[in-house]
């Protein structure tokens, strides 16, 4: 029953995760394309009352007219809508899906003890100052290096680096799919942290600033445009770095760091070209795809160098002959060893590997292999987990090894037979 709880305060969670963060995200992108799609009024009344740019759109059946001022408009309305909570929901939910699926589990989830070999409190504790770490050196960096000269240049440079080494120093300490997970949430909490901290405080005071009537400091517009630019190239990083550590093949690689910032940096660039084609399309110029087109060739790239080795193509075997005759004396021993897995073979390998989470007492998911009907009941989920995406065992903790994983795969695509 306790099991049963956990899921779905895991559903809901992850579900609530989802919705707020298409609202974030949503609202984050819509807002970077407004920016960058604004023109120079013309009419008269717009440049009047200080408009510095307007965008004429059309969605839904209706016209929409947005404007921007470039303070505030000479009388402030009553009513402001804030673009706060979708940050503070997203990451709220985040965290507690993190919370309910690693913290609570860490020895399961995020201890390996063939990546570092440290008890489930310490990874915890890690994996806190991790989110705590990165934001303090993140806002030391943007508020020591931000307005100097090529401020901008000095801080992307030293943020990417940061986030190289964190890549690397996570994909060393916590087991591989952890690790990919606490890069993104490492990132995600800056991004909100930029909002909590200095986005919106620095909103609140200009407008307190102009209902009071005093002269607005600029370094909270400034600030705030910095930090929503840098949520802006944040944003399919984190994504990708939430999504990639469903898959086995990425993260349990000995290279998985690398992986992991080749995709970030795809992601990334790809971003970058579709903030640029906005403001290439408001100048009457060329979308620049160049650095999209950069992005796409480091996947390829990536695609090329994660791509398993080619598995020998195996001759298709008789039935074995008996013991003893001329023909089982002449039968070359690799053919010899190419026989269909038998269901023997595959249970020792189920009850040394899965059953120690998928038995009578202990159904994880939901699935057991206490008998040859449920191995048969949930082969295909065995076959896709285990030998496909090798995302099971949860970071290989009882060791299965690659020659079990193929065994595994012969047994179902032969059948899954369990006579």
């Amino acid at each position: 029953m306790e099991a049963y709880l956990l899921d779905w305060v895991n559903l809901l969670l992850r579900w609530t995760h989802v919705i707020t963060a298409v609202a974030w995200i949503g609202a984050s992108f819509y807002f970077v394309f407004l920016d960058n799609s604004l023109e120079k009024p013309t009419a008269p009344d717009l440049v009047k009352k200080g408009v510095d740019g307007e965008l004429w759109a059309v969605h839904g059946g209706g016209f929409y007219h947005p404007q921007k001022y470039l303070v505030a408009p000479k009388a402030m309305p009553d009513k402001l809508h804030w673009f706060y909570w979708e940050s503070y929901a997203t990451w709220l939910s985040g965290f507690g899906l993190f919370t309910v699926l690693y913290l609570f589990n860490a020895g399961m989830f995020m201890v390996d003890k063939t990546v570092h070999d440290w008890s489930p409190g310490a990874a915890v504790a890690g994996a806190i100052g991790f989110l705590v770490a990165f934001w303090f050196i993140y806002d030391t960096i943007c508020r020591s290096f931000g307005r100097k000269k090529n401020g901008d240049l000095i801080v992307g440079a030293c943020v990417f680096a940061c986030v190289v080494f964190a890549a690397w120093l996570a994909c060393h300490l916590f087991a591989g799919r952890a690790a990919f997970l606490l890069v993104g949430a490492m990132l995600a909490t800056t991004m909100s942290a930029n909002v909590f901290f200095w986005i919106i405080p620095g909103q609140r005071k200009v407008v307190a600033q102009l209902k009071a009537g005093q002269p607005v400091d600029p370094v909270y517009g400034w600030r705030g445009k910095q930090r929503s630019v840098h949520n802006t190239y944040f944003t399919l990083p984190v994504l990708v770095a939430m999504l990639s550590n469903h898959y086995g093949w990425l993260y349990s690689g000995a290279n998985n760091w690398v992986a992991l910032v080749l995709l970030m940096l795809a992601g990334a660039l790809i971003r970058h070209s579709f903030v640029a084609r906005h403001k290439a399309h408001v100048h009457g110029k060329r979308a620049p795809w160049e650095h999209a087109a950069v992005g796409v060739a480091v996947l390829l790239a990536m695609v090329v160098w994660l791509a398993p080795a080619p598995e020998p193509v195996a001759p298709t075997v008789a039935a074995a002959p008996a013991a003893g005759t001329a023909q089982a004396a002449t039968m070359p021993a690799a053919a010899a060893a190419i026989q269909p897995v038998s269901f023997q073979q595959l249970k020792g390998v189920v009850d040394q590997r899965c059953a120690m989470c998928h038995n009578a007492q202990l159904q994880s998911k939901g699935i057991s292999f206490d008998s040859p009907a449920t191995i048969k009941q949930h082969a295909q989920q065995m076959y896709q987990q285990a030998a496909v995406l090798k995302t099971m065992p949860l970071n290989n903790a009882t060791q299965i090894t690659p020659a079990e994983r193929e065994l595994i795969k012969r047994w179902y695509e032969e059948g899954a037979h369990v006579e």
